[in-house]
């Protein structure tokens, strides 16, 4: 692999993204849910691709990641792994797939896999969740963690504001973020809190830090890839960066092919057998 910006093309491992916070670089990741897109981004030379339960949201056209279920999930991921050859893969763990209890959240969480041929696995929560976390890091499994704003608990928020903005859940944060890294976390998502607090965060862990809509003072990044390529329209939220706009760009070739096809200008003779 020839790698866009990366020169080195051995494969990233959970203990890279250790070295890499050690040393101070930064550390990037994207979601990607098929083979395909999966191969591009890899390629491109991102550090880590998060099989996001965001799937439920962008390839589905669910207003909420709860539908997605442990075989779904595993779907993407192994089309995924297909894809790629050097990024850490990364697969969530579905809502209703570890929250019940530990022994069925290490069981599917070694379903997951053991069928896909992911890297490691993403779990939303902290104290409430610990167990199973334990669990599944003592069945090999490497995890890495989730804080802040957990999508798979959108309705008991009620809503995707920032969270940790008071003291109480702030001080909650950084607790649960200590959990995890003293349980043997590799990494840490930290999702829509203050800059401040998840700066706090980073320094505090000496596992790597996550950010998606906390500040730059995480220690890497995560975006979805559908809405940072600007293929999705009408979510507009504060930490979005748009790179490209691939949904006018496809728009526009998908309608020269309408365009051709009517008026009989493809195929051509050069296209024809």
């Amino acid at each position: 692999m020839s790698g866009y910006l990366v020169s080195d093309t051995r494969k990233v491992t959970t203990h890279r993204f250790i070295e890499m916070k050690q040393r101070g670089e930064k550390i990037s990741m994207l979601t990607s849910y098929d083979f395909t897109t999966a191969g591009i981004v890899d390629g491109a030379g991102v550090d880590g691709i998060l099989i996001g339960d965001s799937a439920s949201n962008v390839m589905v056209g669910n207003s909420t990641t709860l539908p997605m279920t442990v075989d779904q999930m595993i779907y993407h991921a192994k089309a995924v792994v297909r894809g790629v050859k050097r990024a850490l893969v990364v697969c969530d763990m579905p809502f209703g797939s570890y929250q019940v209890d530990r022994k069925e959240g290490v069981k599917n969480a070694v379903k997951i896999m053991k069928e896909s041929g992911c890297d490691a696995l993403k779990l939303e929560g902290g104290a409430e969740i610990i167990d199973t976390v334990k669990g599944i890091l003592d069945a090999g499994i490497p995890v890495m963690g989730h804080l802040g704003l957990t999508p798979q608990s959108i309705n008991k928020f009620g809503t995707y504001a920032v969270r940790a903005k008071e003291d109480a859940e702030a001080e909650k944060l950084m607790a649960d973020a200590r959990l995890l890294g003293e349980a043997g976390c590799f990494s840490v998502v930290l999702e829509k809190v203050p800059a401040k607090l998840a700066a706090e965060v980073t320094r505090e862990l000496s596992v790597p830090t996550i950010g998606i809509g906390a500040g730059g003072g995480t220690d890497g990044q995560i975006l979805v890839v559908d809405d940072m390529l600007g293929m999705t329209k009408g979510f507009s939220p504060r930490f979005l960066r748009r790179y490209a706009d691939l949904n006018t760009v496809m728009t526009d070739a998908i309608g020269r092919y309408v365009a051709d096809v009517k008026d009989n200008s493809f195929p051509n003779e050069n296209e024809s057998y």
